[in-house]
């Protein structure tokens, strides 16, 4: 195999598990919101399984490559499906609903690609391989996605969860995060372990909040369903 036609296939094993992750995650809580009562992801035209319709051309592709690229963790975003949490069926628990349906879809993705690792040996034995990396990549980028959304801030899935099941004197305030709650996520998850690695301290948040949990589930799922 050629430099190009390595690089080629470095590219599509990485990509083409992510770009199915983010859109199908935005897909479920579009259908979800609109089971619920809520028809605005299919007025904007967002109720769609179409990557196009979802896909941020940074946020999809060229951060989660340039990270892959220097060794980075595997880190993007897809264009949120918007959503009118005021227009939903029991608003609070509609929340959660919506919210955990996009979480829900990548561990059911992580799960597909588990079982989909029978089929392998059925390919011609010339794309067994490429098969084979797509699906160990989309079994990792889902369970990945599915505990990274769940950290409890907004406007992490998680934290809408939170924020819905969650007190109101304890809600109300949470809620507020909407805002900056990307801004502290990149803190802890990217600046911090920069900051303490500068200071001979280990302060990577993600090795713990994340990293941990994903082994814990992937370990869960392949002890049930077989391994990948």
């Amino acid at each position: 195999m050629s430099g190009l036609a390595e690089i080629g296939q470095s590219i599509t094993v990485w990509a083409l598990p992510l770009i199915f992750a983010v859109t199908l995650h935005e897909a479920a809580h579009g259908y979800a919101a609109l089971a619920l009562g809520d028809d605005t992801a299919r007025r904007m035209g967002r109720l769609s399984v179409n990557p196009l319709r979802h896909v941020d051309p940074f946020g999809t592709v060229i951060l989660p490559m340039l990270l892959l690229a220097v060794g980075g963790i595997l880190f993007g975003w897809a264009k949120p499906v918007p959503v009118n949490f005021a227009k939903l069926r029991g608003r609070r628990l509609g929340m959660v609903a919506v919210a955990a349906a996009g979480p829900a879809m990548n561990l059911a993705l992580a799960v597909l690609a588990m079982l989909a690792f029978h089929l392998v040996p059925l390919v011609p034995e010339g794309a067994q391989q490429w098969l084979g990396l797509n699906l160990n990549n989309a079994v990792v980028i889902n369970i990945l996605l599915a505990v990274f959304n769940m950290i409890p801030i907004p406007p992490l899935d998680g934290g809408r969860v939170a924020v819905g099941l969650l007190p109101r004197r304890l809600a109300a305030p949470l809620a507020r995060l909407e805002g900056i709650g990307v801004l502290i996520v990149v803190g802890l998850l990217f600046l911090l372990p920069m900051a303490g690695r500068h200071l001979g301290i280990d302060l990577d948040v993600f090795a713990w909040l994340v990293g941990g949990p994903v082994d814990w589930l992937a370990g869960h799922i392949e002890a049930i369903f077989g391994p990948w």
